[in-house]
């Protein structure tokens, strides 16, 4: 068997919500209501009935207008704005399901570790053990200068800092002992103060007193999520992560990366069966393997529409870390040409988009290179899920986080299609066999 997520890639923000930006015919109403709880709700409650392990909310704090030098085009398009905080909307989740985790974003430059091992301790309590920890270093300046910060820290450096961040909230989540809450009523002892510990915590980036002022929740230190993929990236996520994400371009890529990971993560005195790693794929799916092959030859051709063009140009400037404005390149420049080393953002995605098309344009590459991938998973419910099992079969585990247009079809697909036909085969659970996050990660 194999794990399965779901990745909100926009966050508590502004999903598919217009033809004209080509998002289809099944948006709703996401143009008026994406700011309510409804669809999330209904994204828990499908997703919880396919057996699905997490939702993972993505999340930025600003205005991108790093694209053209203006924030014209994000507020336009409605890209990356306008967002909501995602941490309210994790209760929310939770109280409408039993089992499925919900994992939020949190960015190392924007909570402070007490902050953030706090909250999510407090997250912990209201969801019953179901709530992890998306841990990014964010990517743009415009992120960094919302938060006091003149200009972000190079990449490795945020890794650095970031390692630190974690480290200071599991110590403060692991202050209060064992058998340190008593709660006796008639004794009128409720904790027991020799089991509650300052933890003195000074570092390069960080200083913390401690203790934190809550008891501990149900998983007791949050679980770990990240999604870097460099080697900063990787040492971070094999020290720390219960569950990462990654994307690849198919199964021989996933099963290197996996092997890759799992001697890393055994390096740092782990025992690898207890990382969970899924890879992000972007699955085409329809009644017939005909309708999702005519489905995909449309989603390709619409790559060169000068909407897709836009997005993907724009995409590629807030990658970069906004220190490389691509809607200021003549689209007909090779990419041997364009000074790539000036990002600070995702290294790796920025490598994937480009490495092996120096020779060609800005403009033909941006029609055709895409982030994510769908590693060939199109066709019907039950051509898609074969696919998955055969995948996961070579890769070797540990699963796939799906990355689709937020919409209640695209739920109805997954959820109600798909699903039942992973579960015909004994490619994902039947039922939940455990009552917090962490223990369902580590079921198989």
């Amino acid at each position: 068997m194999f794990h399965l997520g779901w990745f909100l890639g926009d966050g508590f923000g502004i999903h598919a919500w217009s033809p004209v930006n080509g998002d289809g015919p099944w948006i709703g109403s996401n143009a008026t209501d994406w700011m309510k709880p409804d669809i999330y709700v209904d994204m828990a409650t499908s997703l919880e009935r396919a057996g699905f392990d997490y939702i993972l909310i993505e999340d930025t704090s600003m205005v991108e207008d790093s694209y053209k030098q203006s924030a014209e085009t994000s507020l336009r398009r409605g890209f990356m704005a306008p967002k909501n905080d995602p941490m309210p909307l994790v209760p929310l989740m939770t109280s409408a399901t039993r089992h499925i985790g919900v994992i939020p974003t949190v960015s190392t430059i924007q909570y402070p570790p007490y902050l953030a091992a706090r909250a999510f301790t407090t997250l912990d309590h209201l969801t019953e053990g179901r709530v992890g920890m998306n841990v990014v270093t964010s990517v743009t300046d415009r992120v960094a200068q919302n938060f006091g910060y003149e200009r972000h820290l190079d990449h490795d450096e945020r890794y650095d800092m970031a390692m630190e961040w974690i480290d200071v909230v599991k110590q403060l989540q692991g202050s209060w002992e064992e058998g340190a809450v008593i709660a006796d009523p008639y004794t009128g002892v409720y904790a027991d103060h020799t089991k509650v510990h300052p933890i003195e915590f000074v570092g390069k980036y960080f200083k913390c007193r401690g203790p934190l002022n809550t008891v501990p929740g149900p998983q007791i230190s949050t679980p770990v999520c990240s999604a870097g993929s460099s080697p900063a990236g990787r040492a971070l996520a094999a020290k720390y992560d219960d569950t990462q994400i990654a994307i690849v371009r198919d199964a021989a890529a996933a099963k290197k990366y996996r092997e890759d990971m799992r001697a890393r993560v055994a390096a740092n005195g782990r025992d690898p069966d207890d990382v969970k790693f899924l890879f992000i794929a972007t699955p085409t799916i329809a009644a017939t393997d005909e309708e999702a092959q005519e489905k995909h030859a449309a989603y390709l051709a619409s790559r060169a529409s000068d909407e897709a063009i836009e997005y993907n140009l724009w995409n590629m400037s807030y990658t970069s870390g906004g220190r490389i404005d691509f809607g200021n390149i003549d689209p007909d420049t090779k990419i041997r040409d364009i000074d790539l080393s000036k990002q600070n953002g995702e290294y790796t995605s920025i490598k994937e988009l480009f490495e092996g098309h120096e020779d060609e344009s800005l403009r033909e590459v941006v029609a055709k290179s895409h982030q994510v991938k769908d590693m060939g998973l199109i066709g019907s419910p039950s051509t898609v899920a074969a696919k998955m099992g055969e995948i996961m079969e070579e890769a070797g585990g540990d699963g796939f986080l799906f990355y689709l247009p937020t919409t209640r079809y695209n739920l109805a697909l997954v959820s109600d299609g798909l699903a039942p036909e992973l579960r015909r085969r004994g490619l994902i659970r039947e039922e939940y066999t455990g009552s917090t996050l962490k223990e369902n990660l580590t079921a198989f």
